[in-house]
């Protein structure tokens, strides 16, 4: 996992470099860490949506932004935000990066898909 440093925060637009060669693909999932929501490590989702040049890439972030400064720590996963499917997702409510938000437990799958894929064929689609 490549490590790059916050350069720039307005609003949940956060301006992340990397060391040469270590960008991170468009959609791939960044992780910081923001005090302004808990102490767990890695709190914080933003998704690459820019490469600005540089080595610098622009991120949206899945949650508050308050509390980040420049020169924090961001990690990329390699890979882009995936949340859980399957029939134990039914009926559950949960954020766009996969948590539970409906206080009814964790969220247990076999599969978790990313976020960004073509829907269904039509042949795959049950009607039942």
């Amino acid at each position: 996992m490549n490590k790059g440093n916050i350069v720039q925060v307005i609003g949940p637009v956060v301006d992340v470099r990397f060391e040469a060669g270590q960008l991170p693909a468009l959609y791939n999932a960044v992780k910081l860490s923001n005090p302004s929501i808990s102490d767990k490590e890695g709190n914080l989702t933003v998704e690459v949506a820019q490469h600005l040049g540089d080595n610098v890439v622009r991120c949206v972030a899945m949650d508050s932004t308050e509390g980040l400064v420049r020169g924090m720590d961001a990690i990329d996963t390699g890979g882009p935000i995936t949340i859980p499917v399957g029939p134990e997702t039914l009926g559950r409510i949960m954020n766009v990066i996969g948590d539970p938000v409906d206080e009814m437990g964790e969220i247990t799958t076999e599969k978790r898909y990313p976020i960004h894929r073509h829907p269904p064929s039509f042949e795959e689609q049950s009607t039942e």
